[in-house]
């Protein structure tokens, strides 16, 4: 078994994984690098010369552009490794952008290759080509998570198990490929939330189950594999918001809460809370609207039909000029916990809506500041510029998608892997997992393994 670490083994994002046995390649997540895409926009910002800048066109990005700003794995090691024309499928762990969002602009490389996706996953990813204007030749293969399928490959067949799990976002499944050198088993991203408010907990059956079968190599989520505290579940999250909601005050003031589009059970919670208010409850925002709606078409968003939902621009401007007036009349769920450029709070911020938040205004931020330097120092800025404005801020209202050491811990321990490489973060956020695979008897390069984007390592 050799595998390549492509991408997501140096930074937070576009991870990408391949597994070659024998003659047969399969690819894990092909996602973007979100600071590569937050430089291309602001390099694209500094070409924009037009008078009107509330009229900026949506921008679309070129596979070229992408590699060029390191936004896209850069998968072109499979090229010199000779493994391209090899690849058989593959495989996409959940929906998120830095797992999903690079598919569109790499999967034509391996057009003969199968993409499988949960129902979910799927959607987003035809709502991404469609809005990108972006055409794949690969076959599209829905699962189901908890569900096993059979690929044919050159020398030997094998099966794939897409193991129901955890994370901040629906339908997210652990790959495990079974082949003659053992189950090579993909768990990013990983967060075992026993008690979720949408779906079910992990299925500790079929992984106990897979790890008797015996696994050869297990590539873990090790994002807070520093952390010892557990981040607490989504009922957590649940008891945060009531709090939070019973601190909003100003019978004529706005009421606004943002966080991550992809995160439906934590909308579906929003909502519910937001009804009590007695208000209505307007989403805002072209990336709400395009998680929502991939929801609702696979029946995993019941409170969709309890909102209004703004996507595009104009409809957006005239709902915030009306809001403006009406302040005391709505709650407001938008983009922009990021300090997104272009994102709804960025523009009210800037003043480049006709609403203008007012002293006494309510904003809640059901999020985490992504621990990259782009995003910290520009929640810095619009948390300052909101603060100045008279705004009441509650922040970190959240509990995040990636687990401590408790959970990782539980997760060798249950799959007693031969190998484990530490993914998804900077070696500084890799190193902790190291350190705990020590502990549970694993020896640094023998048995576990620090690696890095394009190397291949060979078991």
């Amino acid at each position: 078994m050799e595998i390549c670490t492509v991408g997501g083994y140096e930074q937070v994002g576009k991870n990408m994984t391949a597994v070659k046995v024998d003659e047969d390649v399969f690819i894990f997540d092909a996602g973007l690098y979100i600071p590569g895409i937050v430089e291309l926009q602001e390099e694209n910002l500094l070409h924009y010369t037009s008078r009107f800048r509330k009229e900026k066109p949506i921008q679309r990005y070129t596979e070229q552009k992408l590699r060029e700003y390191g936004a896209i794995p850069d998968d072109r090691i499979l090229d010199k490794l000779g493994w391209r024309n090899k690849v058989r499928a593959i495989f996409i762990s959940h929906a998120h952008l830095d797992h999903v969002g690079g598919v569109p602009y790499i999967a034509n490389r391996y057009s003969r290759a199968t993409i499988y996706a949960t129902p979910f996953t799927m959607k987003v990813l035809g709502t991404i080509l469609q809005d990108d204007k972006l055409k794949i030749k690969n076959k599209l293969k829905v699962v189901q998570p908890d569900s096993s399928h059979i690929i044919k490959g050159k020398s030997q067949t094998y099966k794939v198990d897409f193991v129901h799990t955890t994370h901040s976002t629906i339908q997210c499944v652990f790959p495990a490929l079974h082949t003659k050198e053992g189950i090579f088993f993909y768990a990013l991203d990983l967060k075992f939330d026993n008690y979720p408010t949408l779906g079910k907990p992990p299925n500790y059956k079929k992984i106990r189950e897979l790890g008797k079968k015996g696994v050869k190599t297990l590539v873990v989520d090790s994002l807070y594999s520093s952390t010892e505290k557990k981040p607490g579940g989504e009922k957590i999250a649940q008891h945060m918001l009531e709090d939070a909601f019973s601190k909003l005050s100003g019978k004529n003031s706005a009421y606004f809460i943002t966080t991550f589009s992809s995160h439906i059970e934590r909308l579906k919670n929003i909502v519910y809370f937001a009804e009590k208010t007695k208000r209505q409850i307007v989403f805002l925002g072209r990336s709400l609207s395009k998680y929502i709606e991939a929801a609702a078409k696979v029946n995993s968003a019941p409170f969709s039909k309890k909102v209004r939902i703004f996507k595009y621009r104009r409809q957006v401007d005239s709902f915030l000029k009306r809001l403006d007036k009406e302040r005391g009349k709505y709650v407001v769920v938008c983009t922009g916990h990021q300090a997104e450029e272009n994102s709804i709070l960025d523009r009210i911020v800037k003043g480049e809506t006709e609403f203008h938040f007012k002293p006494g205004d309510n904003l809640i931020f059901s999020s985490s500041v992504i621990p990259v330097p782009v995003n910290i120092i520009a929640r810095e800025r619009l948390d300052n510029k909101l603060r100045k404005m008279g705004v009441k801020l509650q922040t970190d209202v959240h509990v995040h998608g990636h687990g401590s050491r408790e959970d990782l811990r539980h997760l060798v321990e249950i799959l007693k892997p031969k190998h484990i490489i530490p993914a998804h973060g900077t070696l500084q956020q890799e190193t902790p997992m190291i350190e705990l695979s020590s502990e549970l008897g694993y020896v640094f390069g023998e048995t576990s393994h620090l690696s890095s984007n394009g190397k291949v390592l060979k078991f």
